[in-house]
């Protein structure tokens, strides 16, 4: 069952009526008459507008109310897609389409986590659509109740707080992302590197991904908001989407940032790491040339042939120890010297 939160009625004077409907099997009937109601108060009332809030709705529930507010059917759609990319869309009429993910850091495991919600603009509603755990709406509801200056712009008031709460997610996330480069950077480059470094980059470089997944989608619209671009946005909020916009293309350096670097560190660590094995082969060649001496010498003088040179020579033996230890010593100093040791 879904549940309508926070459905109200807001004018300059903050949120005047509320109501919480509850609706089941696609039954939208209650909201329809709460609607029409809302409907009245808001053509009567110029700058008001009412704002419903659905929670993980049915696909029936979602396009019930999409039937009532006279919504376009393939936007429904993809607000009722929880894989659809990010948008933002201008109708011809003025109304307004945001779709946007939702982020944020779980710092115990260093993952970020996605959410998603869509937000319809109308000249009199604000319809909202939320999906998983992310982006309660309780405080943004508490901003735009005590901030006239927000509710003077209409339903434009719940647009742009929605999206500046979500862009300030994103920069939190993208400043968390760095932090952890920052500490992979340090491992990588240290005396004694992490065996798993390069699964960690890849962890690392697929949450990057989330993030751009977000972003990318919203760096169009971001220049539009910056160049002034988007007419239906009321004059007085012009600045404070430019402001967006620009979060948002800052976002989206970040991420591009971040990703070269990562693949910086994922060639510096496979190249340390080859560094690191060439080495161990190159000591482990030393030790067996330096190995194969007395064991040459042994192995030749082991053979138990009577007609041998220096079988009978009395300090035999102790030559043959000497003989071993100064050629394993001169190849220790050549190989020390040559950095294989």
């Amino acid at each position: 069952m879904a549940v309508i939160r926070g459905m109200g009625w807001y004018s300059s004077e903050g949120m005047v009526s509320t109501a919480q409907l509850h609706m089941g099997d696609g039954d939208v009937s209650e909201a329809r008459a709460a609607l029409a109601e809302f409907e009245s108060k808001s053509r009567e009332t110029p700058g008001s507008f009412v704002w419903l809030g659905l929670f993980e709705p049915t696909r029936e529930e979602l396009y019930g109310i999409a039937e009532i507010l006279k919504l376009d059917e393939l936007l429904v759609e993809d607000a009722s897609n929880t894989a659809q990319r990010a948008k933002f869309d201008v109708a011809d009429d003025g109304s307004i389409f945001t779709l946007l993910k939702l982020l944020t850091y779980d710092p115990t495991t260093s993952d970020v986590e996605t959410g998603q919600i869509s937000v319809f603009i109308g000249p009199w509603y604000a319809l909202t659509v939320r999906f998983g755990h992310l982006g309660d709406l309780s405080h943004i509801r508490s901003r735009i109740e005590r901030s006239a200056m927000l509710r003077e712009h209409g339903a434009f008031a719940v647009l742009y707080a929605i999206i500046d709460e979500t862009v300030d997610s994103y920069i939190h996330v993208m400043d968390e992302v760095q932090t952890d480069v920052s500490e992979i950077e340090a491992a990588v480059f240290a005396t004694n590197p992490p065996p798993a470094a390069a699964r960690l980059i890849y962890n690392l470089k697929r949450e990057n991904q989330e993030v751009r997944r977000a972003v990318a989608p919203l760096v169009s619209p971001a220049h539009q908001f910056v160049d002034d671009q988007v007419k239906a946005i009321p004059s007085g909020m012009k600045d404070m989407f430019s402001d967006i916009g620009e979060h948002i293309l800052r976002v989206s350096e970040a991420v591009d940032s971040v990703d070269q670097l990562l693949f910086t560190l994922l060639t510096a660590s496979t190249t340390l790491q080859d560094f690191k094995q060439n080495r161990d082969m190159r000591q482990i060649s030393a030790w067996a040339a330096i190995g194969i001496v007395p064991t040459a010498v042994a192995g030749i003088y082991g053979m138990n042939f009577h007609n041998m040179p220096e079988l009978s020579f009395n300090y035999g033996y102790p030559a043959a120890i000497l003989l071993m230890i100064t050629i394993c010593t001169n190849l220790y100093r050549a190989f020390k010297k040559s950095n294989w040791l």
